[in-house]
């Protein structure tokens, strides 16, 4: 186990007296100590976290920079069910009751699952689609319907953090988009992960969901442990340039129950092998339980969470040096397991395991785990708008912390319909009226009530690599739009050639029709000398 807190080395004692002839040799010899001093203060201070406890002891097996704060990402969901699930605990909601898609909600940015303002969605399939496609509007629509605003449920959020000891942790938002406030930790999301199966273990399938089927569409998990991993049966991913790729997982093996928690990882792939690596270190007895998580409590801040490390440059920009260092992380943790000898397959440029074999087969994992193929699930049905003949409350946006079938204020009324008859509330001030026809007449009308309220699949965000903010979502973005514009202007030289080409040829038409006219007898020009005049006498007497 490496410690968590190292106190930085004792500087060499730096002579008073600078000889003569030797100030320049002294002085390039203290900024070496100091460069070395604040390269290994920033190597230590942004190491990526790493966690394994047990459960449901919530024994400390493995601990690495543990209580450093970080940007939580998409692990923030975590925390939005946990306390959408809590309110329903308490009766406040029901995972029949539909929630409203505000305009708020639909704004925001992928990954999402792009429905139309005024959907309805139940809180069962939201709490669905937050898991396996990590949408940040779900998580924005459940918020809403929750606590009645975003604002009410991160106080909410926060209100649970405290009760369950998160001394690190401050939620901004539900769904984990960049904020320099919104903090945790990997021993803050430990705890959090523990008390969702403690707490909750009727909605623990939640969080072991290979894919879930809309309409038409199948949409798998970002976890990429489900399938590949023995045992493997939670729980979510999360990725932002300024957080790198983290991981809360949780795998069953021999009546062992262990969760693994990845903070700052550079890539996928990297990300997928540290967490097998763990599990194998924790399954296979090298890891042993040393610590509880109260014991890192001396270690947190009580009051107020420090600020976690902007990892943009070394994720999205120039990763190449996070990439050598999370490898050598991982060739120290893979050593005892390779020592152990394993019986694993040989790796060959040509062995591609079966899904069966690879996951039936012995640990250590980690080291085929990028090998084997993603399988395929039977997809979990999910499906919008209210269940049949429900006749209840829909909970929508309204202020905060108000019972669900409260009115909302004019501030925020939709101005949509809503998504089938019947389902608006009847208290709502300034409801629309399904009669009234559109100002551009029944035309318009028609094609808006033939709009289906999801958007089409080519509309929908695609992966995880956005829980927020990737880039390579952006170059897809830009790729497009200077498809486009390349588009347009070779359509503009077009009509340029046909318009020069249309004009060339109606000037010759205009050429030849007056080459076809006869021309006029030409008067025949005076002598020279002579000058025509109908008065020459006058200038005879000049």
């Amino acid at each position: 186990m490496k410690p968590t807190n190292q106190s930085p080395p004792t500087l060499p004692a730096t002579p008073e007296i600078v000889h003569a002839g030797y100030p320049y040799r002294t002085a390039r010899r203290r900024l070496g100590c100091l460069a070395a001093l604040l390269g290994f203060w920033a190597s230590h201070a942004f190491a990526s976290p790493a966690l394994v406890i047990e459960m449901p002891s919530g024994a400390v097996l493995y601990e690495d920079h543990a209580t450093q704060p970080w940007y939580p990402a998409s692990l923030t969901k975590l925390m939005t069910v946990y306390v959408a699930l809590s309110a329903m605990r308490d009766n406040r909601i029901a995972l029949d009751t539909p929630l409203s898609v505000s305009a708020r909600a639909a704004m925001m940015p992928p990954s999402k699952m792009g429905f139309r303002p005024g959907s309805l969605v139940t809180l069962d399939n939201a709490l669905k689609m937050l898991m396996v496609k990590s949408a940040n509007d779900m998580a924005v629509v459940i918020a809403e319907g929750v606590s009645g605003s975003v604002e009410a449920f991160a106080e909410d959020m926060n209100s649970a953090a405290r009760e369950l000891g998160l001394t690190q942790s401050h939620f901004v938002n539900p769904n984990g988009l960049p904020n320099p406030e919104h903090v945790s930790s990997a021993r803050d999301l430990a705890i959090l992960a523990r008390a969702l199966y403690l707490t909750f273990p009727e909605q623990a399938s939640l969080f072991n969901i290979g894919a879930m089927r809309l309409g038409g569409q199948i949409i798998p998990n970002h976890n990429n442990l489900l399938g590949r991993y023995p045992g493997a049966d939670g729980m979510k991913t999360g990725f932002t340039c300024a957080a790198g790729w983290n991981l809360v997982a949780s795998a069953s093996q021999g009546g062992r129950k262990l969760i693994a928690i990845i903070l700052g990882a550079p890539n996928l792939r990297s990300r997928t092998i540290m967490a097998a690596a763990l599990f194998d270190r924790g399954f296979a007895g090298i890891d042993r339980p040393s610590k509880s998580l109260a014991d890192f409590a001396a270690q947190t801040s009580m009051n107020s969470p420090a600020a976690a490390p902007d990892m943009h440059q070394s994720i999205c920009s120039k990763r190449g040096k996070a990439v050598a260092q999370f490898n050598t992380e991982l060739d120290r943790l893979m050593a005892p397991l390779r020592a152990a000898k394993a019986k694993a397959p040989a790796a060959s440029p040509h062995f591609v395991p079966t899904t069966a074999e690879a996951v039936t087969g012995p640990i250590p994992m980690a080291s085929r785990i990028a090998m084997v193929p993603r399988p395929a699930f039977a997809p979990v049905p999910v499906y919008i708008g209210a269940p049949e003949g429900y006749a209840g409350l829909i909970a929508q946006a309204r202020p905060a912390h108000s019972p669900v079938g409260t009115a909302q204020p004019p501030s925020i009324v939709s101005a949509y319909a809503p998504a089938m008859p019947g389902t608006a509330l009847a208290d709502t001030p300034l409801p629309p009226d399904a009669g009234a026809l559109p100002m551009k007449g029944e035309a318009k009308q028609a094609k808006s009530s033939a709009t289906p309220d999801v958007l089409p699949p080519r509309r929908l965000a695609r992966t995880e690599i956005g829980d927020t903010d990737p880039p390579v979502a952006r170059k897809t973005t830009k790729k497009a739009s200077n498809k486009a514009a390349r588009k347009a202007q070779g359509k503009a030289r077009e009509r340029k050639a046909s318009f020069a080409k249309a004009s060339v040829a109606k000037h010759s038409k205009i050429a030849a029709k007056q080459a076809e006219k006869p021309h006029p007898t030409a008067k025949a020009t005076p002598p020279a000398g002579k000058t025509k005049s109908k008065t020459p006498e006058k200038h005879a007497r000049r």
